[in-house]
């Protein structure tokens, strides 16, 4: 990509093949192979292949703005191959070496003349002594990721190959494709809203700064009824936890959208935040800059200051024009807006709930599908993965004494979130409005509304951390709450094995085979179903096996050592990365097997 953006390749092909071993090639003027000026008994194709910090992207002749940073990733694909095999097609000759875990297996050899090639081809295979046997590329992880390069610099033509026998047990994965956007992030944002009901019928995209230079940004925005989105870019690195170009984006949208309220006299726009513009937005952001710094080697988070200014110039007058050239939708913007700003008003104005009473009707979280006892003795609240599990709890429950709140997806880690951002958190506002009894100095035990608060997720890793997330916010929020007995997990079935009319459910792989070996006997024709989640089980088998208190398995969260609690905890959830991984490697013994 980095060839491609400095304007020296127009296709890069990608191709998976069937025994595993993935081809990444450009057009692009091909790796040096003249012997290196540091090291001349090498040619400067093998010190970038096995040297850190020996590649282009420290001479900003070489490229203007680069995904690359440090010089470290193509010598760590490298040495995590059992081989690579590099070929270069450079001043009308072809050139390949070979490599296995990072050694040059021979001097680079010439391949003769070649006369309508140029590029590089770099072939790896991973190596199985270190990811494990049977450890493969995900065909539609490799898809995806290379359709978002093809969006995210429109100049690139991006061919996709992937063998039948790999293609064929992924989703929607073709063999071949061929991706090309003129329109980039604007064609992106349509696609993925799909018929997604608009706020505003026109998407505000555009771009700034010649294509691939220091400087240039893209952009495109679109308000709409459904979940918000986000997904940003440096130098078409992926940037998941936003950074100081989101910071920009943000600035630049909330002051036009205020400045054109007070241009319209519209008073309230003085109410709106940058949360209240971007609540109910989808957001596509891809900037290009000089030797930008990011937090951490993974690059997940953009940290040059310059990107704030770069992109809110950028976009600032653009949105100045795109509202004032359509008054109608840009008045029902700001009204859409101005309506999540006084929502989020309410909602901080409305202070700790009580119990509803004949009199007084209570404000409840909207997909709370509460019971009919008024009083919390007896009464459980049921904390669902997702809206699809969610439905189906709803339908399996004991109405009288069983409530249930869907929460979607992973909550905010509060260990490691400001108070700030905690308090304005809309799944963490409907949790702590669902129970009523206030958090941190403000709990008060005897407005719990529920006798018990049951934590129901997945019986895989995913539903694991969403247990880990709300048992962490408990810990820190209401810890007494979970000192008086009240916080509870349930233990939902993995399995489902049935065999001559018998039916028994299993926890885990180990309760599985128990059953195999005794219910069943090893009996050979046993079916086995394992649930991918909550929502794919059945009304009355999630009442069955989860929610019916006389059949029901529940965990009781309990502290026993506060003090090793809130070190653990610390250590796990909070905001030092290192802490975590020291924690891993003591532990490191333990692990037996890694599923890829």
């Amino acid at each position: 990509m980095d060839e491609a953006v400095a304007g020296h390749a127009t296709r890069i092909e990608v191709e998976l093949a069937a025994d595993g071993t993935l081809a990444v090639t450009d057009n692009g003027r091909g790796i040096p192979v003249d012997p290196h000026p540091k090291f001349p008994d090498k040619s400067a194709l093998e010190v970038i292949m096995t040297t850190l910090h020996a590649g282009g992207k420290f001479d900003s002749k070489v490229y203007e703005t680069s995904g690359g940073l440090h010089g470290v990733g193509v010598s760590v694909v490298n040495a995590l191959s059992d081989r690579l095999e590099v070929e270069v097609a450079r001043g009308r000759r072809l050139y390949r070496q070979r490599f296995a875990r990072g050694i040059a297996q021979g001097q680079v050899e010439d391949l003769g003349e070649t006369m309508n090639r140029r590029g590089t081809t770099v072939r790896f295979h991973p190596d199985e002594e270190i990811f494990g046997r049977g450890a493969a590329f995900k065909p539609e992880r490799l898809m995806k990721m290379a359709r978002s390069k093809a969006y995210l610099f429109a100049g690139v033509e991006i061919r996709w190959r992937c063998a039948p026998e790999k293609a064929g047990g992924a989703k929607a994965v073709p063999t071949e494709a061929v991706f090309h956007f003129p329109g980039g992030l604007k064609d992106y944002l349509i696609e993925e809203l799909g018929a997604e009901r608009r706020v505003t019928d026109e998407i505000f995209a555009g771009r700034a700064g010649a294509p691939g230079k220091h400087g240039a940004v893209e952009w495109a925005v679109a308000w709409h009824v459904g979940d918000a989105s986000s997904a940003s870019y440096c130098n078409t690195v992926p940037t998941p936890e936003g950074g100081s170009h989101d910071a920009g984006l943000r600035s630049a949208l909330l002051r036009g959208l205020k400045t054109y309220a007070e241009l319209t006299g519209n008073k309230k726009g003085a109410l709106i935040t940058g949360d209240d513009v971007l609540t109910s937005a989808s957001t596509m952001l891809a900037v290009f800059i000089r030797e930008p710094e990011f937090v951490g080697q993974t690059k997940d988070r953009l940290a040059t200051t310059e990107a704030t200014r770069i992109v809110d110039n950028a976009v600032r007058d653009a949105f100045d024009h795109w509202l004032t050239a359509s008054p109608a939708q840009a008045n029902r913007l700001l009204e859409w807006v101005v309506d999540r700003a006084e929502e989020r008003l309410r909602r901080r104005a409305e202070k700790d709930v009580a119990r509803k009473t004949a009199t007084r009707k209570l404000r409840l979280p909207g997909k709370l599908a509460d019971c009919s006892r008024s009083e919390a003795e007896g009464s459980e609240i049921f904390l669902v993965e997702g809206d699809s599990a969610g439905g189906s709890a709803k339908q399996a429950r004991f109405r009288e004494s069983q409530a249930v709140l869907p929460l979607r997806g992973k909550i905010l880690n509060v260990a490691s979130s400001t108070r700030d951002k905690i308090s304005q958190n809309q799944q963490l506002a409907d949790l702590i409005q669902a129970l009523g009894c206030g958090t941190g100095k403000t709990y008060r035990g005897d407005d719990l509304r529920y006798e018990r608060v049951i934590i129901m997720t997945d019986a895989d890793v995913d539903g694991a951390h969403i247990a880990s997330l709300l048992v962490t916010f408990f810990f820190r929020e209401m810890p007494d709450l979970v000192r008086d007995g009240h916080l509870f997990l349930a233990v939902p079935p993995l399995y489902r094995l049935s065999a001559k009319g018998t039916v028994v459910y299993a926890r885990d792989d180990a309760d599985r085979e128990h059953h195999l070996a005794t219910t069943f006997k090893n009996s050979k024709n046993v079916e086995i179903s394992r649930f991918k989640g909550l929502g794919e089980m059945l009304p009355n088998q999630l009442k069955e096996t989860t929610m019916h208190p006389e059949k029901r398995t529940l965990l009781q969260v309990s502290i026993a050592d506060a003090e090793a609690t809130v070190d653990t905890i610390d250590r796990l959830m909070g905001n030092k990365p290192e802490a975590r991984f020291q924690f891993i490697q003591e532990r490191a013994d333990f692990v037996e097997e890694l599923d890829l």
